[in-house]
This record gives C-alpha cells, structure tokens and sequence, in this order.
C-alpha cells in the first residue's frame, strides 16, 4: 500500500471485487448483464407510461420518478466497474471520485424517500378510496417527488462538503469496487467519528423514517386485502405486495447494514456484496417487480410498441 501525504494527489485507486482473471470475466459478464437489463426495463417502463394515457397517474408518475432514478444510480457507478474490471489501470481520479461519491448518496436517498411515497400511494388508494383524488392530488405528486430529490440532493452535498475536507494520507487504495463514502473513513489520518455521526444521524432520518413509513403503509394494505372476499383476489394481493416487500425489505436493510452499523464490524468483502445488491440488484428488478406484470404495461408493450394482438 503506498502512502500519500495530500489528498490533492490527484486520484485513488479502486481495487475491485477480485484479482483473479477469470473472475474479473465473469464479473464484469455479471455486471454487463444486469446493467443492460436496468437499463432497457426502466426506460421501458418510461417510454410505456408516456404513450398510455391509462398509466399516466401518481401511481406510474412516481414509477416513473423511479425509474429515473434507478437509471441515473446504475449509470453513476457501474460503467465505471465494467472499465476498471478489464483495465490494469483502475485509478479514479479525485473529482471522478467525488462526483460518483455524490450521485450515489444523493441518489440513494432520494429512491429510499420515493419509496415510502410510493407505499403511502398505494396505502391512499386502497384504504381510502373515495378520498384518493383528493389526498394524492397532482399537485401533491408534484410536491412529494420535488421533495423526494431535493432532501436526497441536499444530503448528499452536505456529506460530500464534509468527506473531502479530511486529508486521505494513510493510502490512496480503496478496498471497494467505487467510491462510497465508508470504505474511505479508513484512508483518512485525521479523526473520522464527526463525519461518521453525521452520516449516522443522516440515515436514521432518511433511511429508518422512510422504511418504517413504508412498512406502516404495508401492513395497513394487508390488513385491508384481508377484508377481500374472493379467496383468488386476495391470494393475487398478497402475492403483489409480498414481492414488492421482498424488493423494498433488500434495498433498505442491505443500506442500513451499510451506513449504520459500527465501524468495527466493517469487512471489506461482505461491504462488497451487500453494495451490490442495492446499487445494482434493486434497480434491476424494481420495474419488473413494480410494473412488469401489470396487464395495461403488458399489453402497451406489445401492441403499441411491438405490433402484436393480445
């Protein structure tokens, strides 16, 4: 490990998930593949919502905030990856690295806000039909995704502020495979347990308050599809939001294992797995999950843009 007395050395090096030839392949095949289907699946969905007009409510208006979101997250971090993979040289430099730290945080928390509306959504429309149009008005979608990337941008700038005023003189060597703010409290030769409070404190409001009120609004919704008569309807329910849950339960608990546990419990290689998991797994299944199996998404696919009959 070289040692660096300047952060202003002009660039860090990522040292990636592993060193073994065949499995950089395999990885960077892995990280190809997900990459492509985020991609195509959300901007899918984008382009679906567009052309029909039946889609176009807050449901799918936050869907396709969604989206957008999970295009931008992937696309911050992951062709990065796929050059580093196959290069020799996986330097980043200084403000590569910081603007690849800012995206995924600013990122990050605006889809954990965005989720919580998208459940508080679905909580209005089913446990309080008559009120809906009412209550999630389209000038409250407005608000509520306005207030969604601006509280997720407004964090990040202050994290970000905070991180490069440490110097990073113990090395320039980064045991992850992009810039996160965790694995960088270890370069730094001054006292990290500020930064470290705030962005604990940071995550505790965002990430457990979103989580939490999504969970409120799941449990309401469950507990009113048991009201449903039709044995077959509340069997489709279930099978609904139990995949929804599924999706939003990983996205949430791996970035809480992440940015709220102590730090003597960090181990590099389990750090990897669960990034992996919320910066690149969730973003590809949120709009297979979320839309997919809808039947005016199903049939807007293949007839408006595949010239196909139902």
């Amino acid at each position: 490990m070289e040692n660096s007395n300047q952060t202003s050395s002009g660039s860090f090096f990522l040292l990636g998930l592993s060193n073994v030839f065949y499995l950089q392949g395999i990885c960077f095949s892995v990280f190809l593949i997900m990459y492509l289907m985020t991609l195509s699946g959300n901007v899918l969905l984008i382009i679906v919502v567009r052309i029909n007009s039946k889609l176009q409510t807050p449901m799918y208006f936050f869907l396709s905030n969604l989206s957008m979101i999970d295009i931008c997250f992937s696309s911050a971090i992951i062709p990065k990856i796929l050059i580093n993979t196959l290069s020799k040289d996986r330097s980043i430099s200084l403000v590569g690295c910081a603007l690849q730290m800012y995206f995924h945080m600013a990122l990050g928390a605006t889809e954990c806000i965005l989720l919580a509306v998208m459940a508080y959504d679905r909580f209005a429309a089913i446990c309080r039909p008559l009120h809906y149009q009412t209550i999630i008005s389209k000038k409250m979608c407005i608000l509520l995704a306005s207030i969604s990337w601006g509280v997720g941008f407004l964090n990040a700038s202050i994290h970000i502020s905070l991180m490069f005023q440490l110097p990073f003189c113990k090395s320039h060597h980064v045991n992850h495979f992009f810039c996160e703010m965790p694995p960088f409290f270890r370069l730094s030769c001054k006292d990290t347990r500020p930064n470290e409070i705030v962005l604990t404190i940071a995550a505790q409001f965002i990430v457990l308050c979103s989580f939490f009120l999504t969970l409120i609004s799941y449990i309401c919704i469950i507990s009113n599809v048991f009201k449903i008569r039709s044995s077959q309807g509340r069997d489709k329910a279930f099978s609904t939001f139990a995949s929804h849950l599924t999706v939003v339960s990983m996205f949430y608990g791996t970035i809480i294992f992440m940015y709220m546990k102590p730090r003597s419990a960090d181990l590099p290689e389990i750090d990897k797995t669960v990034s992996m998991i919320y910066t690149t797994v969730t973003p590809m299944l949120n709009p297979i999950i979320y839309s997919m199996r809808n039947k005016d998404v199903k049939d807007t696919i293949k007839i408006k843009l595949f010239g196909l009959s139902t």
